[in-house]
């Protein structure tokens, strides 16, 4: 039976062409795009898969193209099922 309580999940996403190319440009204002682009991205995927209220985002990892989220184990395995997501791992 999976736990109703919160853990800290690590969710890494595909690789995607904006990304690459967002990384790509070394200077602050490029940094500052890529991090709105990544915060946002990091959103669709958790505002389309899980309930709102429901999770508690963390932390974003730009060099893995990742995040970090409080959730279920139930809502770790829908993760796991979006499209763009490579993987959901518990801390």
């Amino acid at each position: 039976m999976a736990s109703s309580s919160k853990e800290l999940y690590y969710v890494f996403l595909e690789r995607d062409h904006e990304y690459e190319r967002l990384k790509e440009i070394r200077t602050k204002k490029g940094e500052e795009e890529l991090d709105r682009y990544l915060e946002k991205r990091h959103e669709e995927i958790l505002e389309s898969t899980l309930e709102p209220g429901s999770y508690k985002r963390t932390v974003s990892l730009v060099v893995v193209h990742g995040f970090g989220v409080e959730i279920t184990d139930h809502q770790a395995e829908v993760l796991r099922s979006t499209d763009g997501v490579y993987t959901v791992e518990k801390n």
